[in-house]
Formats: structure tokens, C-alpha cells, sequence
């Protein structure tokens, strides 16, 4: 079919959708919600089949949803209606909760239902649940509507509030008044689920030190206290603030604009409080904690059966300088152990997306810190690439992108939870990328599909990257069968009867590899690239930075996204390469 995306932005749920429909097959464009003309535009230019809008913060109007069939991704169960709604399922302690696909009409999110998934509700938060728990029934629930709607005979169902199962209700806009918390009286359990449901966007108001901040993000501690409300320590970027019954840890913060002033953006809590912490104790993460131990780790270590797991979670998957070096310490900490697998990646959602795009811009030099950026990942890469005495694995829970994916590419093994996205390009920032993927693409997917993957800008599902050899591995299922998949198949790994051989030819192909051109030399051409890409302010990184880090509206849809031809952009299987046995 022709479908078209009708998105109001293009996030990590609209990606999902575009790469499994085009992978099935379909001819699928995306049009930003750019105004109402934009979309008509848009609809009678690509006179599409379906329109389905799997984000979309604004009406479609009424002269496209009553000419054509419109589908609307809502983030709720049957009947849930609203623009708040995993705000108030979170804030609320919903334990289950569902993403329901039904047809646009005159009324916001009452139109009839052509298929509804329901999930159990981790503890998490906002953001984390969207791109994991939310994104599968999401996509379930589309391929379930896409596929009733092909067949022709699927009656929707209409929403009646009176039949089993239609469990939710209309609920207003969740706004600061709702999020506000009282530090000396409000429990860490109510603390924390308010700051989990806004700690995308749009954050709790609050005010630290006499200043205004939104607060970004929430974790338990159980062994600091303090005076409630209180900043009582800090730790790699994040700030501990008591409750009247404990703490928690705020990774981020983004200082609230002054009126007529410049605009601000979200940062490590230190670094936007820079200056006023001067009193505060800096606490470092053990890498190691006792089970049922509740704290922040952004880099935590743990071995079982020969396998070490070293596990990562950064916020936004963005990597600063500071977390590329502390994750390099923890890696060469793994490396001095006993082990014979190591194996990288979080539990659950973003691997990773590359240097810190935030920091960099609010640095007093913005080139420089790209450039400091750029190099302590490289030296990540590196250790990864020239470990030869043990095997690596990449396990991608959950999104990874740019420079992050490239960081998986290190590694041996890449395996990858079904229902990620990988974006393998670095152009629309404006740069050549480096992490050594002019030595890792290639040699995994060869030389003219790497250009394809870096030049197309589009993203690719793992089903796809399987195929071209981009993984290794894709494992089906929720994010707690997917730890266990990898638990199994990191123990199988590491006693496996050919390890030995395994561990010998890694090491014979990095030798052969690099006597006909050093890892250095990849390394020197993509940083002398990427040092005009910084330094010269003739090239667009800097503008275009900015615009990502201030989320600049976008004045027009890019013309990749707009073609419905792009499907025929996507990677294609590389007969020469054959995975290798995990």
C-alpha cells in the first residue's frame, strides 16, 4: 500500500513504524505536521492509501480525515483520551496500560478503534517507557490496524464507554500545578513519579538555590538523607535531593528562561548548577552494588559463568567526555578480570547516540569540546577493538544511533533487541563521524552498502540490519526475555568448545587487517574530516547543533522523508556475509 506518515516530528515511535511498514513492503513517506496546509499538501501529492500518525500533538484537519481513512497512534487504552496520557498512567501508579490505533474524527481521540495492545507498566520513566513499552504494543497495534484495514472486511469498533474492556477515560492536560512537589511532605514514592513522568519533557518546575529549574529524570536512593528538598551529594552529572524519607537522584536539569532571555536546554544537574555546588560532596558510583541496593549508576560491572556485563545507562544515550572516559575506566577494570566474554550494553532502551550534542553547545567552546568529545570515544573504541584476548558483545536493548551505533560496531558480536532502531549515519549534524567506522562498516557490510546506510539517512529495523549483516543477532521479545536471551547466549559463548578458535582468529584478522592499514590511519583520516567539521565555521555542524539542542522547528519535511520511493533506499542483504555462531 501507499501510506503516508503524518508525524510532528520525527521521532524514535514515527522511525519504528516507517522502517517495519517499509520493510513489509509498503511505500511509506513522512510529512511533518508542519501546519494544516502542509499536510494537505501532502495528502494530495502522494494521494496515499492510509495515512497513519503514529505522534501527532496537533489536529489533522477535517477535509483529509473525511476524504481518506486516518489512523491515530494514542498512548493509552480503550477509551483513554487526552494529551497527558503516560504522564497521569505514571503519576497515578497504573500498573497496566495499552496503546490503542483508532480513526480520526471531529472529536480528539474518540474515533472508532481498529486494534488496541495492553502492557504491564515497569518503573521507569516517561521517556524510557515510550521508546520500549509503548513503542512495541505501538507497533503491534499498527501492523494489527494496517493489516485488518488491507483485508477489507474489519469493521472498527466504535468507542462506547458501557463495553468490557474500554477502561479508560478523558483526562485533562497534565500541567505544573499537577507535577509540583512538597519536599517536606511528599513521600520519595510521589517524588519520583512525578519527576518520572515529565523527565523528557517537560520537566518539574522547582527551584534550586534561589533559581528556577525543571528537573529531568528521578532515581531512588535509600541510604542518603537529609533536610528535605536539600542537595546532599552528587554523582557523575546527577545531583541527591532528600525527601522526608530518603532521596533521590536527578540526572538532569535545564535551567528555566528568563523572559525575552536565551533559550536554555537540558543538562548533566552539575553542570547546569555549576558554581553552586561548591559544599556538596561528590559520592562516586561503585561499579558493584549489592542486590536490592537502590542508587544511581550510570556504568555498573557484574560477572556470572565467565561473562562479564558491563552495563550503561546514559540519559538521552547522548555520551559526554566525562561519561566516554568513565566507561572506558570501567572497561579496562573488566578487562583485568577473569572473564572470557564481555558483553556491553544497558537492560533496557538507548545504547547509545554519539557525543554529547548538549554539552557540547553550552561549552565555552563549543569546538574544542566537540573535538575532546570525539576523541574520548575513540578511545573507547579503540580499547574494544584491539581487546584480543577475550570475545566482545554489543547487546543493543533499546535505540542506537551515530556515533553509539558505531561504538557497537567494536565489538565482535552485535546482537539487537527486535524492536530497536539503528540510525548508522552521522550527515544531518553536518559530519564525517568517526569511531573508526571507515574500518567497522565496511568490513561488516561491505563498502557500497555502508555507503548506502550512511548516505540514505534513514532508519534501518534490525530485521533489516540482520540482513545485511549489520548485527549478528536479533532477539525477539520484552525487555526481560531479552535479558535472559542474552544471559544464555553470552554463558554459551564463553564455553563454548570453539572459543579458543574464536578468540585466535579475532586476533588473526585484526593483525591481518591493520598490516595492510593501521587503526590509527582510519582513526587520523576521520578526525582530520571531522576537525573541519568543527573548526571551520564555514561547514553547518554548528548551526545545526544548535537548532538539535534548542529543537528549532523545522521549517520544511527533508526531502528523504518526504519521497515514498525511499523505501527502495533500504539495506539490502549482503550475500558475502555470513554471521557468525554465538
Amino acid at each position: 500500500m501507499r501510506i503516508l506518515l503524518i508525524s510532528s516530528a520525527y521521532n524514535s515511535m514515527t522511525q519504528r513504524v516507517h522502517s517495519e511498514l517499509a520493510d513489509r513492503g509498503h511505500q511509506v513517506a513522512v510529512e511533518l505536521a508542519l501546519g494544516d496546509q502542509v499536510m494537505r499538501d501532502a495528502a494530495r501529492r502522494l494521494d496515499p492509501d492510509l495515512i497513519i500518525a503514529p505522534m501527532l500533538t496537533t489536529a489533522i484537519p477535517a477535509d483529509i480525515w473525511s476524504a481518506r481513512p486516518c489512523f491515530i497512534v494514542h498512548p493509552g487504552p480503550r477509551g483513554d483520551r487526552g494529551p497527558s496520557s503516560l504522564d497521569w498512567a505514571i503519576m497515578d501508579g497504573a500498573t497496566r496500560w495499552g496503546v490503542t490505533v483508532l480513526q480520526a474524527n471531529a472529536e480528539m481521540d474518540a474515533g472508532d478503534i481498529w486494534a488496541s495492545v495492553e502492557f504491564p507498566v515497569p518503573r521507569c520513566s516517561k521517556s524510557s517507557l515510550y521508546r520500549t513499552e509503548v513503542a512495541d504494543a505501538a507497533l503491534e497495534a499498527v501492523l494489527l490496524a494496517v493489516t485488518r484495514f488491507e483485508g477489507g472486511r474489519y469493521r472498527p469498533e466504535p468507542l462506547d464507554y458501557g463495553r468490557p474492556g474500554v477502561t479508560g477515560r478523558c483526562r485533562p492536560p497534565c500541567r505544573q500545578e499537577h507535577r509540583r512537589i512538597d519536599w517536606r511532605a511528599e513521600p520519595t514514592s510521589s517524588v519520583l513519579a512525578k519527576l518520572r513522568a515529565a523527565d523528557s519533557s517537560p520537566g518539574v518546575l522547582d527551584v534550586i538555590g534561589g533559581d528556577e529549574y525543571y528537573l529531568c529524570g528521578g532515581h531512588e536512593e535509600d541510604q542518603l538523607c537529609g533536610d528535605p528538598g536539600a542537595v546532599v551529594a552528587r554523582r557523575g552529572g546527577a545531583v541527591c535531593r532528600a525527601t522526608v524519607d530518603g532521596a533521590v537522584w536527578i540526572p538532569q536539569l535545564r535551567r528555566r528562561p528568563a523572559p525575552g532571555g536565551p533559550a536554555t536546554c537540558k543538562l548533566p544537574a552539575t553542570l547546569a548548577l555549576r558554581g553552586s555546588l561548591a559544599d556538596v560532596p561528590e559520592i562516586p558510583a561503585p561499579l558493584t552494588v549489592p542486590a536490592g541496593r537502590r542508587t544511581y549508576q550510570e556504568i555498573s560491572y557484574r560477572e556470572s559463568s565467565g561473562v562479564g556485563y558491563l552495563e550503561f545507562s546514559f540519559p538521552g544515550g547522548a555520551m559526554s567526555t566525562g561519561q566516554c572516559r568513565r566507561l572506558l575506566a570501567a572497561y579496562r577494570h573488566a578487562q583485568r578480570r577473569p572473564v572470557r566474554v564481555i558483553v556491553l550494553g544497558g537492560r533496557r532502551d538507548f545504547f547509545g547516540n554519539g557525543i554529547h550534542l548538549n554539552v557540547i553547545e553550552t561549552a565555552d567552546d563549543p569546538a574544542t569540546e566537540s573535538w575532546c568529545n570525539i576523541n574520548a570515544i575513540d578511545d573507547l573504541v579503540e580499547a574494544i577493538l584491539t581487546t584480543t584476548d577475550r570475545l566482545t558483545v554489543a547487546a543493543l536493548a533499546g535505540n542506537a544511533a551515530a556515533g553509539g551505533l558505531m561504538l557497537a560496531l567494536a565489538a565482535d558480536e552485535v546482537w539487537c533487541r527486535s524492536s530497536a532502531v539503528l540510525n548508522p549515519h552521522y550527515r544531518l549534524m553536518g559530519l564525517h563521524g568517526s569511531e573508526y567506522w571507515t574500518y567497522t562498516l565496511p568490513r561488516r557490510v561491505g563498502a557500497e552498502q555502508a555507503a548506502r546506510l550512511t548516505e540514505a539517512c534513514l532508519p534501518v529495523s534490525p530485521a533489516s540490519a540482520l540482513r545485511c549483516g549489520l548485527v549478528d543477532q536479533v532477539i525477539e521479545g520484552g525487555t526481560d526475555r531479552y535479558r535472559a536471551q542474552v544471559l544464555a547466549h553470552a554463558e554459551r559463548l564463553a564455553h563454548s568448545p570453539r572459543y579458543p578458535q574464536l578468540v585466535a582468529a579475532k586476533a588473526r584478522q585484526l593483525a591481518a587487517a591493520t598490516a595492510v592499514r593501521p587503526l590509527i590511519a582510519y582513526r587520523q583520516a576521520e578526525l582530520a574530516a571531522m576537525s573541519r567539521n568543527f573548526f571551520d565555521p564555514r561547514e553547518p555542524y554548528a548551526r545545526l547543533r544548535r537548532a538539535f539542542v534548542y529543537k528549532h522547528k523545522p521549517t520544511r519535511t527533508p526531502p528523504h522523508l518526504a519521497d515514498r520511493q525511499a523505501s527502495a533506499a533500504r539495506p539490502v542483504a549482503d550475500a558475502a556475509h555470513a554471521p557468525s555462531a554465538a
